[in-house]
């Protein structure tokens, strides 16, 4: 477990994140990271979960729709 400071950073506040978090988040300067609201506080992930929702419903149909999804794209 990682403790971090929140601090004054111009006019906001924000927080600094360890090396080692970052290293597992895969993320770096400029990159994204998603906050998503849960039951037991927050979440923070490197990939949209929205994305992957969307993903694994399209994985789902793909296989059965393959041919008509193969004249969409043309």
């Amino acid at each position: 477990m990682h403790t971090v400071k929140i601090r004054k950073i111009g006019n906001s506040l924000g927080m600094t994140l360890p090396k080692e978090i970052l290293q597992k988040l895969k993320v770096g300067e400029g990159d994204s990271i998603f906050v998503t609201y849960t039951a037991d506080g927050i979440q923070i992930t490197a990939g949209n979960p929205d994305f992957e929702r969307e993903m694994a419903a399209y994985r789902k149909i793909a296989n059965k729709y393959r041919n008509a999804l193969r004249e969409l794209a043309k």
